[in-house]
């Protein structure tokens, strides 16, 4: 038995993601912003997919997010794995765009092309698409094929883990565009025997509300400006 269907979570918006710094695995809390959201599409998903069961990276900030879920479902138990932490990128870990470029300019911009980021200390990408996706595999093993497991996790970690789990190269193969906070992807059991073993139903769904707005939060209306309705 295996669950039918899962859907991966990315966490809602912390400081760093406001300021575009690369997170890796430092563990910091949601901002205001990131709470909201997390309410909000906790809510989305929940009228959508309730889940049999939850699955959280241990890193605080998917931990608030699972939550957030969990109570949209009536206060579903949290289960935490480090197995779904963020890909760690070592020394680049909390830096700015600007700064990896301005100290790292080779590297930097390889990486940006895809290459590994070389010298940083970085988990590979095969490295985190394996333990991701090995523990989305246990996790919906016992489950019946009618059930549904939510991941909770990391933008780069469910990028990577979706490519594996579609069985493509995750070290090669740069198909899926980056996930939004609090946005999700889809996947269902193929039929017995089938390879791959998973198909991508949908990819980077979220609440519905325009990105401008969910990036600006729950005081979105009190910006000067015209609002769209």
């Amino acid at each position: 038995m295996t669950a039918g269907t899962v859907v991966l979570l990315r966490h809602a918006r912390t400081a760093y993601n406001a300021s575009l710094r690369l997170q890796g695995q430092i563990d910091i809390p949601l901002d205001e912003v990131g709470r909201w959201q997390a309410a909000e599409g906790g809510a989305a998903l929940a009228s959508s997919h309730r889940a049999t069961r939850i699955v959280s990276s241990d890193l605080g900030r998917a931990v608030e997010t699972a939550s957030a879920y969990a109570d949209a479902l009536g206060g579903a138990p949290v289960v935490t794995d480090e197995r779904l932490r963020e890909r760690g990128f070592g020394a680049w870990e909390g830096l700015t765009g600007a700064e990896l470029r301005e100290r790292w300019p080779e590297e930097y911009a390889a990486w940006r092309l895809g290459a590994e980021p070389a010298g940083a200390g970085a988990e590979t990408k095969a490295e985190v698409a394996r333990r991701v996706a090995e523990s989305v595999a246990e996790h919906a093993a016992d489950l019946d094929d009618d059930a549904t497991l939510v991941v909770v996790s990391h933008g780069a970690a469910i990028s990577l883990a979706v490519t594996a789990l579609l069985g493509l190269d995750p070290s090669t193969w740069r198909g899926l565009a980056g996930m939004h906070n609090v946005h999700w992807s889809h996947l269902h059991r193929a039929g017995e025997g089938a390879v791959p073993a998973w198909r991508l139903v949908a990819h980077n769904v979220g609440a519905g509300y325009p990105l401008d707005r969910w990036q600006a939060g729950p005081d979105w209306n009190l910006e000067p400006g015209p609002k769209s309705a």
